[in-house]
């Protein structure tokens, strides 16, 4: 299951970066390299960050496919991917979470200490649509008000902590990826979000 969302999460990922792309107006190379980076751009740094080498993506050419379908179904039908907005972002969603756990786990994998893993994790999930912002002239929601890796950090600290309680895996990495799934989609309906700089600003 882990393997088939981590597949969806990448799919949903590379097209939201090519739908992205598509509104600056790139050329077709342009678009599919936004894509591509939306997709994998997390957990290329995380590997490179780990040492792991050559990095994920290099050793499973699924993940090409994959990114080269949406790149395609972003190019075809991409008025029609504008009206699906709402489901993007429940999908983007749950790419957050899967990929947030994602890269937790790659960091017990090498034992690193728990603080580091949540990063990874954070990392995992964040830095493809930071690189993608980047890239397109954008300021990355990252930075913005939105609740973004906020949530990804909660999830971690949440993911430990029911570690601790020595609960089965399959429960921890459901209970975790639900809780910033639903969390996310609660905050972007009730408009939450984190201060903006403006707050300390004097007038």
């Amino acid at each position: 299951m882990l393997e088939f969302l981590d597949s969806s999460g990448t799919l949903v990922f590379a097209i939201s970066g090519a739908l992205t792309a598509i509104y600056k107006k790139l050329d077709l190379f342009g678009v599919y390299c936004i894509a591509f980076v939306t997709a994998l751009g997390g957990g290329t740094v995380r590997d490179v960050m780990i040492g792991r080498t050559p990095v994920g993506w290099m050793q499973d050419m699924n993940y090409i496919y994959i990114i080269t379908f949406g790149f395609v179904l972003s190019i075809v039908f991409n008025r029609y991917l504008d009206r699906l907005r709402i489901s993007m972002f429940l999908f983007d969603s749950i790419g957050l979470g899967v990929f947030t756990l994602i890269g937790l786990e790659k960091g017990i994998q090498y034992g690193l200490n728990p603080l580091i893993c949540i990063i990874l994790g954070t990392i995992t999930a964040t830095f493809g649509g930071v690189i993608r912002d980047i890239l397109c002239n954008e300021i990355p929601v990252l930075f913005r008000k939105e609740i973004y890796a906020t949530l990804c950090i909660a999830g971690g600290i949440l993911f430990f902590g029911l570690k601790e309680l020595q609960l089965q895996q399959e429960f921890i990495s459901l209970t975790v990826a639900l809780f910033i799934i639903s969390f996310r989609l609660i905050a972007f309906k009730y408009n939450w979000g984190l201060p903006v700089g403006t707050i300390f600003v004097k007038k």
